[in-house]
């Protein structure tokens, strides 16, 4: 019986080749958007969940409120690790800090056969040995319970070890941080997978961080460093709430009773840290759970999508097979035969479907795994248990969806009527079905279309918004030493190289993912304002090399320390003044000094955060021992070999350190990689939405203009020109258009209003966007419907009505 389901099955698809291969392709579409979609959720949901106590591991959050609230901090100051221990014994041993460092040179061996190696962010970090009571590690070498435990030890993960050592055995050896301190090997672990938001690969003692020299004070409950983050792994019978209200009592026991009045510590799971896009993690990369539902919305549209097209054609083709249905019926064939055979050809689809979708994700895998950021290296779709598993009720799912509305249709047709040829009638049900399917079609293509759209102006208006400052031609390298006379020599010998316009050396660049915010005490204050500024340490060349501009005053004057401040326009508003001179000869004392020093100028307003944020009050002034950059502004004619003369210069004043330098400009991109990226994607599944609604449409055009030949023909006789033929198919669906737009506006502008509330900056959604939609909607339509329309349209009628 099987056998014949399927034999007849065959016959039917081969019969209608057409209509099967609208279908196929737009289900293979569906169902490859489907798997790919799947595959990149599973990665995103998988962070962490290698640890066996994940569900009880929290990081500490300082959250600081008042009139401002300035947010959640993930650093925490260093004295609070042994406050934590000392005042909870009962988790003394599963309290943990960690303290990463942004890079770090790691040399290998001494004299000419040294090997230099530049570790990215985060991949060095000082360990606190509990911190292997918290988070689970394979060991290769060494222990959990004393790799760690003394100064100068470092634990090296399984491809560290052979990128520092090859082959050879790694324990024992020693390895040099920063031309600063010594560590020796005690252990070696498996390397982290990469569903890991701990990418550490050099873990160092952190014992050694006090002599290594630390970013903080040890005593200061004030400073704290974003890649200084505390954890703790709490009891299963204490609460995270209950934990929270003892640190209450804990912050007020450490702390100033105005800073405890405004500071509070709270527990973030660990499970939560990828999904929390408002803080950082030591990847960089974060992914809200909302986007994560917007891609599984978007596939499961997709896929209804192309589930939409195989209703269309086949309750369309119901009438051309009720004669079959009726002779069916006559010779006994039950109406529950009926639907096992059309459930079987719509199986037979979905199956071939399912085999070409899985062939197209895996080769277009590395595309979108790159566009993701998703690690996808050796992969392969077949042997994955899960995905395979996902694909088998996939297709289940898929073959009710797309078959079971018209396998009732075409079972339940009566053989008499059928036989008479009198089904016709009954097509009106049918006809609007169509037309309700065709606008579902058309309204998720519009939203996905409209949402692209919206995201392409706001990534267009990060390009163009003017930023304060210039950032073309611009490149900017790490300075590791302020030695007395280092500095100057640099610049003496880059100074009359012909292709450098302006040079300076600063902290950070205008704009900077490392940010320094400290607060202050303005004129005679006793105490430090409710709201604290960034500081841009910089000597004298920074406004002409960024292009900053003076809204009134003066350049501060050359010095090693600060002497004299500028502020940015923000500070003087926040002050109250409404005309930035007013605040020329004000005093300042910025965090921990005692000195009051002079306001000498206002510079005009300038991005220091990412677009996501505000600009705040800023301070510039000179601190030469906080000079880590250096900035040099290009000739526009500059080339390749002026970068390899500055690397020729650089490389002779630093000998032990490697050189690197990045263009600003495309620094300032990477703040929005994340968003680029996903704009990609989005692109990519809009055309992919707009293909297959275009499928199904051509489907319908093509069945409609077969069943309506004799009525061509006769309109053509009686006067019909080509054009009034094609209006006659175009108008209806044109219809059908508009109101799928009418339904996706609203629904697009709600999601990405949602969207947008993310950036601080961000585009107006206007009218023009819609109506850009629209029309672009109705033009693929006509487009779509032209290539069957016309070519009913041209149609000689003498043969339209004979073969009737």
């Amino acid at each position: 019986m099987i056998k014949n389901y399927l034999i007849t099955s065959f016959r039917n698809l081969r019969r209608n080749w057409n209509f099967t291969l609208i279908n196929i392709t737009g289900l293979t579409l569906g169902l490859a958007c489907c798997l790919l979609i799947f595959f990149t959720v599973r990665y995103e949901l998988s962070f962490d969940q290698q640890h066996k106590n994940v569900d009880r591991i929290f990081r500490i959050l300082k959250h600081t409120k008042g009139e401002v609230d300035k947010g959640y901090n993930t650093g925490m100051p260093l004295p609070a690790l042994a406050a934590l221990r000392n005042d909870f014994p009962e988790i003394r041993n599963q309290i943990s800090c960690t303290y990463a460092m942004r890079g770090a040179l790691i040399t290998i061996g001494e004299g000419p056969n040294r090997k230099k190696h530049f570790e990215q962010s985060n991949a060095v970090s000082f360990i606190d040995p509990q911190y292997f009571k918290l988070f689970d590690y394979k060991w290769l070498k060494g222990s959990a319970a004393s790799s760690l435990n003394n100064p100068g030890a470092v634990v090296l993960s399984e491809s560290q070890a052979k990128k520092y050592f090859g082959n050879a055995d790694p324990m024992g050896k020693t390895i040099r941080v920063e031309n600063n301190m010594n560590f020796v090997v005690t252990g070696i672990i498996q390397d982290p997978p990469a569903t890991t938001n701990f990418p550490f690969t050099t873990m160092l003692s952190f014992a050694s961080l006090k002599g290594y020299g630390a970013f903080t004070n040890w005593d200061d409950w004030q400073s704290t460093y974003g890649g200084g983050q505390m954890y703790m792994m709490l009891p299963a019978n204490v609460s995270e709430e209950k934990m929270e209200q003892q640190l209450v009592s804990f912050v007020k026991k450490y702390r100033e009773p105005k800073d405890a009045a405004v500071e509070e510590y709270i527990l973030q799971p660990v499970n939560d840290i990828h999904f929390d896009t408002k803080t950082s993690n030591y990847t960089g990369r974060t992914i809200s759970k909302g986007m994560i539902w917007a891609m599984v919305l978007v596939g499961m549209f997709i896929l209804i999508t192309a589930c939409v097209n195989f209703i269309n054609l086949a309750t369309a083709q119901a009438l051309r097979r009720a004669r079959e249905v009726g002779v069916r019926k006559v010779l006994g064939s039950t109406r529950g035969q009926l639907l096992r055979q059309y459930f079987s050809e719509t199986a037979v689809i979905t199956v071939l479907s399912v085999i070409l979708a899985l062939i197209v994700a895996q080769i277009v895998l590395p595309s979108v795994a790159n566009i993701l950021n998703v690690k996808a290296e050796g992969v392969i779709f077949v042997t994955d248990i899960s995905i395979m598993a996902f694909l088998a009720v996939l297709t289940v799912i898929t073959t009710v969806l797309a078959g079971f509305y018209p396998a009732m249709v075409v079972s339940g047709y009566q053989p008499i009527l059928a036989l008479k040829g009198k089904m016709r009638t009954a097509g009106g049900g049918q006809a609007s079905l169509r037309s309700g399917l065709i606008v579902l079609q058309f309204t998720i293509s519009q939203i996905v279309l409209i949402g692209t759209l919206i995201a392409y102006s706001q990534m267009k208006y990060f390009r163009t918004l003017d930023l304060g400052f210039q950032k073309d031609e611009i490149i900017s390298m790490p300075i590791p030493a302020q030695d007395p006379g280092v500095l100057e020599g640099l610049y003496a010998k880059l100074v009359n190289e012909p292709g450098i316009k302006s040079m300076s050396f600063s902290a950070f660049t205008p704009m900077s993912r490392s940010n320094w915010q400290t607060g202050f005490k303005y004129e005679n204050d006793a105490e430090f304002l409710d709201f604290e500024v960034v500081m841009r340490p910089a000597d004298t060349a920074y406004v002409k090399t960024y292009g900053l501009k003076m809204a009134a005053g003066r350049m501060y004057l050359p010095a090693d320390t600060m002497r004299e401040y500028v502020v940015n326009e923000a500070f003087v508003k926040k002050q109250g003044f409404k005309n930035p001179a007013d605040i020329i000869g004000k005093r300042l004392t910025i965090g921990g000094s005692e000195f009051k020093l002079p306001i000498v100028g206002v510079v005009k307003n300038f991005n220091t955060y990412s677009l996501h944020r505000e600009i705040i009050p800023c301070v510039l002034t000179t601190q030469r021992g906080n000079y880590g950059t250096l900035g040099i502004k290009l000739n526009k004619n500059a080339d390749a070999k002026q970068i390899e003369r500055i690397e020729k210069v650089w490389s002779a004043t630093f000998p032990d350190y490697l050189f690197s330098y990045t263009f600003l400009d495309e620094t300032l991109n990477s703040f929005y990689e994340k968003e680029s990226k996903l704009f990609d994607l989005f692109k990519i599944l809009t055309g992919i939405a707009i293909f297959i609604g275009c499928l199904g449409l051509y489907g319908v055009v093509a069945f409609m203009a077969e069943s309506r030949m004799k009525e061509m023909g006769i309109r053509k006789a009686i006067g019909a020109s080509a054009f009034n033929i094609f209006s006659l198919f175009s108008v209806d669906f044109v219809k059908l258009v508009v109101i799928a737009l009418t339904i996706a506006s609203p629904v697009a502008w709600y999601v990405m209003k949602g969207w947008l509330q993310d950036f601080t900056y961000q585009v107006e959604i206007s009218a023009w966007l819609y109506v850009l939609a629209g029309v672009g909607a109705i033009i693929i339509a006509l487009i779509t419907i032209s290539f069957q329309s016309i070519k009913a349209a041209l149609v000689n009628p003498v043969t339209s009505l004979r073969s009737e």
